[in-house]
């Protein structure tokens, strides 16, 4: 499978390392990107091919992944499309693999002028340690062969979730794509709290850390529900009925989910800023 990369910032390499040797030689995946240091260490570090425009090689790839700022991404498609139609007029489809958050499918498809072999996916930051998960849609013109190239490739950095209806990426931008600063939100509460109970800066950390990594692991591998989980470890009247009995008492929950929902709005409001340009 031949890759193009457009954009190599931490996302698009943290996929690199994932799929170079794996899925692919390194030899296989080129890297377009104007920043020169960025380029050089992707080549050293995966033996990738690398260039500051994008080129020949892009309009042979198989596979084009979309990883650059939502922001320059018509800019971007703008380059592109040139070389879209010539792999179009040598026969070739490429699948175009989006990983920029808020740019709509139907808004990309526009800017590269009706293409509808379009995957677009919603990871997070975990990706950059192989333990993330990816919301993923696929548009009318991405074949079956092309689902599971787009599937193998965002699973060499982590779970991934298929949706069949591309206006439900907004929630998983809101559950799983911030989601991980909702946990390090409540990770630093805990160790905010052991300080004030008298526990040092260090202790607070390894003990908030280990009990995060814990109860993850443990609601993973676990037969039972997380409310069942949850029930379990907390006996009436004891210390834990009493943390969760103030959390219920200042809306904690409530506040969580209003919290989600709030970033899922603002997920559709900037689908809808970004996809206005063009």
């Amino acid at each position: 499978m031949k890759i193009a990369f457009i954009g190599g910032g931490n996302m698009a390499a943290a996929l690199i390392a994932g799929l170079a040797g794996k899925l692919t030689p390194g030899a296989n995946i080129h890297v377009v990107d104007p920043n020169p240091a960025s380029l050089e260490k992707l080549r050293q570090d995966y033996g990738v091919t690398v260039a500051a425009a994008a080129g020949e090689p892009v309009a042979a790839a198989e596979v084009l992944v979309l990883a650059v700022k939502p922001q320059v991404m018509h800019e971007v498609t703008q380059q592109l499309l040139p070389l879209l139609q010539a792999a179009q007029a040598a026969g070739r489809s490429p699948l175009v693999l989006s990983i920029a958050a808020g740019i709509r499918a139907a808004d990309l498809a526009r800017w590269l002028g009706g293409y509808q072999a379009i995957v677009r996916t919603m990871p997070n930051t975990p990706a950059l340690i192989g333990m993330g998960v990816t919301g993923m849609v696929a548009s009318s013109g991405v074949s079956a062969q092309q689902r599971e190239a787009a599937d193998q490739i965002l699973r060499a950095v982590g779970a991934t979730v298929w949706l069949d209806d591309e206006s439900k990426i907004d929630a998983v931008t809101a559950v799983s794509g911030s989601g991980p600063a909702y946990v390090f939100y409540f990770i630093e509460a805990m160790q905010q709290a052991a300080e004030e109970l008298g526990l040092t800066a260090e202790q607070g950390k390894a003990l908030a850390m280990a009990t995060f990594t814990g109860a993850a692991q443990l609601a993973v591998q676990s037969p039972d529900p997380v409310p069942v989980l949850r029930e379990k470890v907390t006996s009436k009247g004891g210390t834990t009925y009493a943390a969760l009995t103030s959390m219920e008492a200042n809306g904690v929950k409530a506040s969580i989910i209003a919290a989600v929902k709030a970033a899922a709005a603002r997920g559709k409001e900037l689908g809808e800023q970004l996809g206005a340009a063009g």
